[in-house]
């Protein structure tokens, strides 16, 4: 997945929802979203950076056993 802006931190909740995902639950110092049995933390931001959604998408395909295309990414609302 190729991310050239910063995005909204809800915008991204609602994309990784729309992945397969749940929550986002509150942690400790980060909140936290659940597919199965794996955890991905999420910096409690109202924007993520670019290198952070870099980090999380990346995560998050590992996650999913997939890869996240720009166009799929783009694509979900």
């Amino acid at each position: 997945m190729n991310q050239s802006r910063p995005l909204r931190g809800r915008l991204f909740t609602r994309r990784l929802i729309q992945l397969g995902f749940n929550g986002p639950y509150s942690g400790t110092r980060h909140q936290f979203m659940v597919y199965e049995n794996h955890l991905l933390s999420i910096p409690s931001n109202s924007e993520y950076s670019v290198p952070q959604l870099r980090m999380m998408v990346k995560e998050a395909e590992s996650i999913l056993n997939r890869s996240i295309s720009a166009s799929e990414w783009n694509r979900l609302e």
